[in-house]
C-alpha cells in the first residue's frame, strides 16, 4: 500500500531537447531549464577540476560513474518504498547491494519522522523561470517540506552543501507558488558508501536566504544564455558575409 496522500493534483511534465539542451515543457506552454542545470551552470567548477587533475581522468570518472551507479538504485529503492508501501529486496550486483544498504540507513534513521508524503519524483516548475523533481514533498516533524535523498562518498559537512540547500529553495518556492503551499522546511537525508547517515535541515530565515541565492543565481543563467545568443547571432552574421563575398 502507498505511503502516499494525495493531497495535490500533481501532473507530470514531460522533457525535450530544445537547441542541443534539456527543457521541461511547463503546463502553461512554456519551456524552461532545470533547478540542475541552473546550478551546474552557474556554480564554480574549480575544485572539480583540481580533483581530477590530482586522481587522474581515469581514476575520477571511474569514482563519477560508481556514485551515478549506487545513487540511481539508492533513489530507487526509497521511490518504491514510498510509492508501494513494501521495502524493496536488493539486486544481485555489488553496486545494487551497496545501495540497498545505504537506503535502508536513510529508512531507518529518518522515514520514521516523515508524518505526512504527498507526492514522490514530484516534478515541479516555476512559470517561465525553472522546474525540477524533488525526492518527497510532505510534512517531516510537523514542518511542511522539500525532502532530498543523496548519496555521497564520503561524509558532508554542512558548509560544503549550500548548493543541496539552494537546490531545495527552488522547489519550495515552485511548490508555493503553484499549489499555494507555505513551504518553508527543507530536508536533506544522507547517507555514505561506509553507511554512515547523516540529516541536515535548513528553515525559517536560512531557508529564504538560500532561495534568494537560486534567484541570483537564475538571473545570472539566462543573463548568460542572451549573451550567448547574441555572440551566435553576431558570429553566424559573420560567416554569412563572408559566404556572401
Amino acid at each position: 500500500m502507498s505511503l502516499i496522500i494525495n493531497r495535490y493534483d500533481y501532473q507530470p511534465i514531460k522533457r525535450k531537447q530544445i537547441e542541443g539542451k534539456r527543457k521541461y515543457m511547463t503546463p502553461d506552454g512554456g519551456a524552461v531549464a532545470s533547478v540542475t542545470t541552473i546550478l551546474d551552470a552557474t556554480s564554480d567548477k574549480s575544485g572539480l577540476m583540481a580533483w581530477r587533475k590530482r586522481v587522474g581522468e581515469k581514476k575520477a570518472q571511474e569514482v563519477v560513474t560508481e556514485a551515478a551507479g549506487v545513487g540511481t538504485r539508492m533513489h530507487k529503492y526509497l521511490e518504491d518504498y514510498v510509492e508501494f508501501g513494501e521495502w524493496p529486496t536488493p539486486g544481485g550486483n555489488p553496486f545494487a547491494k551497496k545501495a540497498h544498504a545505504m537506503a535502508t540507513q536513510i529508512r531507518d534513521n529518518a522515514m520514521v519522522d516523515v508524518d505526512e508524503i504527498w507526492g514522490s519524483e514530484v516534478v515541479l516548475y516555476y512559470p517561465d523561470l525553472y522546474a525540477g523533481a524533488t525526492d518527497i514533498v510532505g510534512i517531516y516533524n510537523g514542518r511542511e517540506s522539500i525532502i532530498d535523498f543523496k548519496q555521497t562518498n564520503k561524509p558532508k559537512k554542512r558548509e560544503w552543501i549550500d548548493d543541496y540547500f539552494i537546490q531545495l529553495g527552488a522547489y519550495a518556492m515552485a511548490h508555493n507558488f503553484i499549489y499555494d503551499t507555505k513551504i518553508q522546511s527543507g530536508i536533506i537525508l544522507m547517507c555514505s558508501k561506509d553507511r554512515f547517515f547523516q540529516k541536515f535541515e535548513v528553515s525559517g530565515k536560512e531557508f529564504v536566504s538560500y532561495q534568494h541565492a537560486f534567484l541570483k543565481k537564475v538571473d545570472e543563467y539566462y543573463r548568460n544564455c542572451n549573451q550567448n545568443k547574441e555572440q551566435e547571432r553576431y558570429k553566424n552574421e559573420e560567416i554569412s558575409e563572408e559566404i556572401s563575398h
